[in-house]
């Protein structure tokens, strides 16, 4: 389960795949996400969509909670498919900046959620894109909040951060494996001065009043 971010807030896009794990899952993992063999036995591979994951992600920064086990997981699959495996660098660890952030306290993704007041009432079960979206709210938190400092400044899309995704090449092979950002020029803030269309415009309708209160 993946969701997309843009300038720090949510976009829409997101990405949510069950997969058979060709393998028993046992008693442990089934009481933590509810995903049994029967209900996973006719879901696809993590061959059948590596291309998928893979360009959903793109180049993007990948946020991730506890990112060495998530990222171990999917870079032995992609292994397995002779693909290249994605750079440590790529991740942003919300784990490890909670903890340097909150040194000593509990770090979890539900201690996280009651300590910013996020709704997670829920989260019942483990499930992938629940916690991916409860993460987004996590990060931004980390992050300062929905505007992270006091600049007015529109911040521009220079990147896609993601809880895993994009529409860019797919990273695979080794002249992809690099972690580069890509500028993504449809995902640019519009500026906020009004255009001289649209200062006409306002101005065509504050003649149309007749004895407004602002001439009185």
């Amino acid at each position: 389960g993946a969701l997309a971010l843009v300038n720090h807030m949510p976009t829409g896009e997101q990405l949510h795949i069950y997969i058979n794990p060709e393998r028993e899952i046992d008693a442990g993992a089934v009481a933590v996400h509810g995903l049994t063999n029967d209900f996973l036995d006719d879901k696809p591979l993590f061959a059948d969509i590596a291309d998928q994951f893979l360009t959903f992600i793109g180049s993007d920064p990948l946020v991730i909670h506890n990112a060495p086990f998530d990222m171990g997981f999917i870079n032995a699959e992609l292994e397995k498919l002779g693909r290249a495996a994605l750079p440590m660098e790529r991740a942003v660890d919300t784990l490890t900046m909670a903890r340097r952030k909150f040194p000593g306290a509990q770090a979890n993704l539900n201690a996280l959620c009651r300590r910013f007041e996020i709704d997670n009432t829920h989260r019942d079960l483990h499930g992938a894109l629940i916690d991916a979206d409860l993460l987004a709210s996590v990060y931004i938190e980390l992050l300062g909040g929905r505007q992270p400092d006091l600049s007015l400044e529109p911040e521009r899309a220079t990147t896609k951060s993601r809880v895993a995704q994009s529409r860019e090449t797919p990273v695979q092979g080794d002249s992809q494996s690099g972690f580069a950002l890509q500028e993504d020029p449809s995902k640019f803030d519009r500026p906020h001065e009004a255009s001289q269309t649209e200062k006409a415009a306002h101005a065509r309708l504050l003649e149309s009043f007749k004895d407004p209160i602002w001439h009185r």
